[in-house]
This record gives structure tokens, C-alpha cells and sequence, in this order.
């Protein structure tokens, strides 16, 4: 096992990754993103950093993530987009080897915190971020305006 960060040749596989995600989230439909605009916001604009997890040289899973900023710890964190390890892949530890290179990350640049949401039905998943001694924010909610009513919230 070992990492890599991905480099712009990767940006196919990017996309493929986040599809495979979608796919198992039954979410695929939401997909908006291309190859076009994955290269722009994650090479051009170093919006974003994807770390790829590899078994003998092959991507067996990735993270996806991006910074954020604590207003009361006074720093930058790491927020998680996207963490998927293959179905053939898995029972292997390598979701939990992600997150330990993430949070080392996190470490090594000085960061505070490390976070992510995660789609309440997917028990599987909570269980196992549980398991890392990760907290739940239940007194938190998550609110989006995004589309049509961006667009008008921007307008007006």
C-alpha cells in the first residue's frame, strides 16, 4: 500500500472515482462535473487536492478534500469531499489508512481540524468514522443554496 497525489495526467480517473462514489451514494444523476472542469478547479485553480491510495501501483481508493478555516481555533483545516476505496478493494483497512494520511496531513501543516459530512443512511460508513473516534455535529445543520436559487440570491 502506499499514496500518491494525483497529477493533472489523473483527471479521468478523478472523474471516473467520483462517479464510482455517486454510484454507490445513488446519487450518479447529481454528476455534473467533466473532465474540463475538474483539470480548471483542482490543477488550474489548486482548489482542491486528491490523494489516491495504491495496492501494487493500482488506485484502490482516494480522497478528495479541500481547505477550510476555523474562525475560532484561528487556522486552516481539511474538509473531506469525498473518501471512496473500491468494493474489491475493501475489508483491507485502506479506508482507515486514507483517513490516518489525512489526518497526518492535517498535522503536518499545522491544521486544526479535520471534518466531513456523511449521508445519514449510510450506517456502514458512520459506524466506521465512530470507530475513529470521530464526533458527530448534531447541533448543527447543513443548509445549501445552489442553482436557481443561487442565481436569484445573487441577483437580488
Amino acid at each position: 500500500m502506499e499514496f500518491r497525489y494525483a497529477e493533472r495526467k489523473d483527471t479521468a480517473l478523478i472523474l471516473q472515482f467520483i462517479r464510482e462514489l455517486a454510484d454507490y451514494e445513488n446519487m450518479l444523476d447529481e454528476v455534473a462535473a467533466d473532465e474540463d472542469t475538474l483539470e480548471t478547479w483542482i490543477f488550474d485553480k489548486q482548489k482542491a487536492e486528491v490523494l489516491f491510495l495504491l495496492e501494487n501501483g493500482k488506485e484502490a481508493g482516494f480522497a478528495l478534500f479541500f481547505h477550510n478555516f476555523s474562525t475560532f481555533l484561528g487556522r486552516a483545516g481539511i474538509y473531506l469531499e469525498d473518501l471512496y476505496v473500491r468494493p474489491e478493494y475493501r475489508g483491507r483497512g485502506y479506508g482507515k489508512a486514507l483517513m490516518k494520511k489525512l489526518a497526518a496531513i492535517t498535522e503536518e501543516r499545522g491544521y486544526g481540524r479535520l471534518e466531513w459530512w456523511c449521508l445519514d443512511w449510510n450506517k456502514p460508513s458512520i459506524g466506521f468514522y465512530l470507530s475513529l473516534g470521530a464526533e458527530p455535529m448534531s447541533d448543527w445543520t447543513v443548509y445549501r443554496v445552489a442553482g436557481d436559487a443561487l442565481k436569484k440570491l445573487a441577483r437580488e
